[in-house]
């Protein structure tokens, strides 16, 4: 770890990490574009994930997320610790596209699941939350019947207006922000950096160079090895 970027760090009184699906492929869970990514491999996957899907096929939605988004044996890695431990320091926020509860699982605090979370669940009939365990054995909610799904945005599905406020809140006070395992790409979480405060450092930790249309420092190196390093 270089000396300078880690006093980046320890002189920041409000980081907000910025995330993807690259964070969590080290505990085993596949991303969604590369080259053994969850896209990849089936032609239909932004169908099977869409609102569309959800209720003109019920059926079809709930065994394509049933077998392969769920990963419940996977453990947060040092990236999502590392995090973890200085939301708990008061001193950062976390806001994460992944929906795989894994910051959860770290004990996260100042957590902005921005396209929700799979290990959330609720009847769409009467609304009350199930446990995901159950969801796992059926689609159906068993006091009336009613079909389940997870609280987790779709393809047409708009956000969650609570977590967009909270997300922008949060980048309106960082002075440093730092893009983790993702291309910010998607919209509209890469809109996201419109709303950093001026004078905000931005940091982008990552094998590749990122398009974002401004100056910012970047770590050409492998997460997981940089969050190892990094004392927090």
């Amino acid at each position: 770890m270089e000396a300078r970027l880690q006093a980046t760090f320890d002189d920041a009184k409000h980081i907000v990490f910025l995330t993807g699906a690259g964070v969590s492929t080290p505990s085993g869970i596949p991303d969604y574009r590369s080259k053994n990514g969850l896209y990849t491999g089936h032609r239909n996957a932004e169908y099977y994930l869409s609102h569309t899907c959800l209720v003109q096929e019920p059926q079809v939605f709930y065994d394509y997320v049933k077998q392969n988004l769920y990963y419940p044996d996977a453990k947060p890695n040092v990236i999502h610790q590392k995090q973890a431990a200085l939301t708990q320091q008061g001193r950062a926020t976390v806001i994460t596209q992944n929906i795989d509860n894994l910051y959860n699982v770290a004990k996260t605090k100042h957590l902005v699941e921005f396209h929700g979370n799979l290990y959330k669940v609720y009847c769409q009939v009467c609304g009350a939350t199930v446990d995901w365990q159950d969801y796992l054995k059926s689609p159906y909610h068993t006091d009336d019947g009613g079909w389940l799904r997870p609280d987790v945005v779709l393809y047409d599905e708009g956000l969650n207006t609570l977590n967009v406020q909270r997300a922008v809140a949060a980048m309106g006070q960082a002075d440093l922000v730092v893009i983790v395992g993702t291309s910010m790409r998607v919209y509209p979480f890469a809109g996201l950096l419109d709303y950093r405060s001026d004078g905000a450092q931005v940091v982008v930790v990552n094998q590749e160079k990122l398009d974002l249309g401004f100056d910012y420092q970047m770590v050409q190196a492998d997460a997981t090895e940089f969050f190892n390093d990094l004392q927090v």
